[in-house]
């Protein structure tokens, strides 16, 4: 989980908190301990992806929990991690020459693409991150089945008609979701 990333977190059928797990930690925090039966279920707002959150310790517990300082390769203070990557001879040449040197080449290399990045990528990734929320929270609710269909198919109107009767920050969420990079 990051610290910079965006979440959004529900109870039941409401949205409660949004925001950085800096800005969100203190109201769940809160929350939690008038309840700690409360069930809370966090989203990743680029992905949609739950995400499982233990509210157990002090805030600062928490975010330390949440971002653990992290040993081996890398540069862990700035959130780097060393990884393998295969590349062929002729590609590592390539990246030796390049000033900063490969790591440098690389980083540069992603950040390029991800700013050329088609529309329609963008339309698959905001379409797959609403798909993962609703899965999550709306599969028992009328018309499911039929709003993840016109989802997937491009269909806009029919997907905001069909999930129009869903509880709103469920259905405002979803909608958020979908046309981030739409």
């Amino acid at each position: 989980m990051q610290l910079e990333g965006k979440y959004t977190t529900f109870i039941g059928e409401k949205q409660i908190a949004a925001g950085t797990l800096w800005e969100m930690v203190p109201e769940l925090k809160r929350r939690f301990e008038e309840d700690r039966g409360t069930t809370f279920l966090m989203f990743e707002d680029e992905s949609g992806r739950q995400v499982d959150f233990d509210l157990r310790g002090t805030a600062e517990e928490i975010l330390a929990r949440t971002n653990p300082a992290r040993t081996g390769p890398g540069r862990p203070r700035l959130g780097v991690r060393a990884r393998e990557v295969t590349l062929l001879p002729r590609h590592w040449e390539w990246l030796e020459e390049q000033p900063g040197g490969a790591s440098a080449a690389i980083r540069r290399l992603i950040d390029e693409a991800r700013k050329d990045e088609s529309e329609e990528l963008r339309k698959q990734r905001a379409t797959h991150a609403a798909g993962r929320f609703l899965s999550a929270m709306a599969g028992n609710y009328p018309g499911y089945e039929e709003a993840t269909r016109a989802l997937y198919a491009g269909d806009g109107a029919r997907f905001a008609a069909l999930i129009f009767p869903w509880p709103e920050d469920i259905r405002e969420y979803a909608l958020r979701l979908w046309k981030r990079d739409i």
